[in-house]
């Protein structure tokens, strides 16, 4: 069945219209009360956290009644990381978890994705159910009265209990003490959070993006921005720079010379890291089809396997616990450890590496050299429709001759976007003029022929 609602991460879309109104998020509310009222043998509650934008108000109001109108109570903790909310999910033993946020995209958007009660995203099947009760009126009908409403409460502790969580995945026998780092919290759901994580463990943080005011999340600072970062770390003589995006669950990074570290290099170390600690469960890292063909020469001289997986740290998130690996990313920041968690911190993603810093005594341009990382091109071409490519002749061709030119030093990837009619050609090996070469041949292919 083909999803009208969710996507690859949840509803999204501009706040106030739709999907992002007041009216669905009331309906939202009210399925997935139904689909948590399905599970018996405890008092219902759903967990409702936020970002800073100005439209979570909104949504945040329209959703939690929604969710009373089905009997069930809602938990309201306030702006807080998507992690936390994944976390505290689990720990206050709720039936379902709801982020109100956009993540990474500007402010006036927003979206709202959840959480199951042990923590993970919802499955496709569940998603499939909530949209099915929304467009169906099936539930319209169901209207508990007098004492069989549920309530909302405002949980008070809810941030001190993440920050003590995410604090006691660094070690006990270390501190922080003398490092000196930068921290953009991107105006978002980290900014009280993340400088209370770090400085409490011993670090002297300069911050930036703890000042928001509704409208300025990931403007012009965060994981999207990491030139603000990397200027600061430079400015002040600091170890690390560390950027979040608006819900905290990605990370980018700066090393002590202001040059920017992404996912992939990251992943790198932490591999590394839990391979001469033997923790990498079956020597394997998860990624996805867009992490750099750097990573895999690297992981390869390593010893360690990579699987690759779809676009999204949901499916990352789906191969672990399919196959038992226990770490996994993406390129764009989200590292998702699963023996802590069950969702990608930003936070713990950054004391891991800190930790790995700590304890071998090398900066963080030593340690991220470890993966070296490939010239990656991709383009994005409109099309008209989305035929199979293997079925297309002249298209297919010239993929065959592209990967040919490649060979083992290079990677061709094709595919469609998800939302938009547009046919992403990324390509990426040791020489950059090959690759800007095979790019442009298949984009070619694709214009003429979708």
């Amino acid at each position: 069945m083909a999803k009208r609602l969710f996507g690859t991460d949840g509803v999204r879309g501009v706040a106030n219209l739709e999907p992002m109104t007041a009216e669905t998020a009331l309906k939202l509310g009210r399925a997935i009360a139904h689909v948590a009222l399905e599970q018996p043998g405890r008092k219902h509650r759903i967990l409702v956290g936020k970002d800073t934008r100005i439209s979570c108000y909104m949504l945040e109001n329209a959703l939690a009644a929604g969710i009373c109108s089905m009997g069930a109570d809602v938990l309201l903790v306030g702006p807080i990381p998507t992690p936390g909310i994944a976390f505290l999910t689990t720990n206050m033993r709720c039936d379902a978890g709801a982020v109100i946020s956009a993540s990474h995209n500007p402010f006036q958007d927003n979206g709202i994705k959840f959480f199951s009660r042990d923590g993970f995203k919802l499955s496709d099947e569940i998603e499939n159910e909530i949209e099915r009760l929304i467009f169906s009126n099936n539930i319209d009908e169901i209207r508990p009265t007098a004492e069989k409403i549920g309530r909302a409460v405002r949980i008070e502790d809810a941030l001190g209990r993440y920050v003590v969580f995410v604090k006691n995945t660094f070690p006990g026998n270390l501190t922080l003490d003398g490092m000196k780092m930068v921290l953009d919290c991107a105006n978002g759901a980290a900014y009280k959070a993340a400088p209370l994580v770090f400085e409490e463990l011993g670090a002297s943080v300069t911050t930036v993006g703890v000042h928001p005011d509704g409208h300025n999340i990931n403007m012009n600072c965060g994981s999207l921005y990491p030139d603000v970062v990397c200027q600061e770390v430079l400015k002040t003589g600091s170890h690390i720079g560390v950027a979040l995006d608006g819900d905290a669950d990605r990370v980018i990074f700066a090393d002590e010379n202001g040059k920017e570290v992404n996912g992939d290099q990251i992943m790198g170390i932490i591999a590394w890291d839990m391979m001469r600690r033997s923790e990498l469960k079956k020597n394997t890292l998860v990624a996805t089809v867009m992490s750099n063909f750097g990573l895999e020469v690297a992981m390869k001289d390593l010893g360690v396997d990579l699987v690759r997986t779809p676009v999204g740290d949901r499916y990352v998130v789906e191969r672990m616990r399919k196959d038992g690996f226990n770490f996994g990313g993406e390129q764009s920041g989200h590292l998702i450890f699963l023996d802590q968690i069950t969702s990608g911190d930003g936070i713990m993603s950054a004391l891991q590496v800190m930790r790995v810093m700590m304890e071998t005594g090398k900066p963080l341009s030593e340690l991220s050299a470890r993966v070296r990382l490939f010239p990656q091109i991709l383009e994005n071409v409109e099309v008209k429709t989305r035929r199979n490519l293997d079925e297309v002749p002249e298209v297919k061709k010239i993929m065959d001759e592209a990967e040919g030119r490649l060979k083992d030093k290079g990677r061709l990837l094709v595919r469609y976007s998800g939302t938009q009619l547009l046919c992403r050609v990324m390509a990426e090996g040791e020489n950059e003029d090959e690759v800007r070469s095979v790019v442009e041949m298949v984009v070619d292919a694709v214009s003429r022929n979708l």
